[in-house]
């Protein structure tokens, strides 16, 4: 697998995200209030809206561009919308963020 750190759980707001450059695009970062990290392409699949601008509620995020609801589990828009935007997986140890570079898959 393919592992990097990417930086410290505390370099990301609670209920909030941010953004990393990788040589897969730029990956966003989102932190719940329960210190939960996920990691998604930063384009919504409706009309490639930043994610990393949208609301963060509970293990979902609200594109900025079009309110369309993205899973943060899973990368899949919620119903009645449908797309994915492609996840990550994330490791918090000691308080650092890892993330797995080779995408996971959609289930649509």
């Amino acid at each position: 697998m393919n592992w990097i750190q990417v930086g410290n759980l505390d370099d990301i707001p609670r209920q909030g995200s941010r953004t990393i450059n990788t040589s897969t695009g730029e990956i966003a970062l989102f932190r719940s209030v329960d210190d939960q990290v996920f990691a998604l392409n930063n384009r919504c699949p409706h009309k490639n809206g930043p994610l990393s601008q949208g609301i963060v509620h509970g293990t979902r995020v609200t594109c900025p561009l079009h309110s369309w609801v993205i899973d943060l589990e899973s990368g899949e828009a919620i119903a009645p919308d449908s797309g994915c935007a492609h996840r990550y997986e994330v490791r918090v140890a000691h308080g650092v963020v890892l993330i797995n570079l080779e995408a996971g898959v959609c289930k649509i």
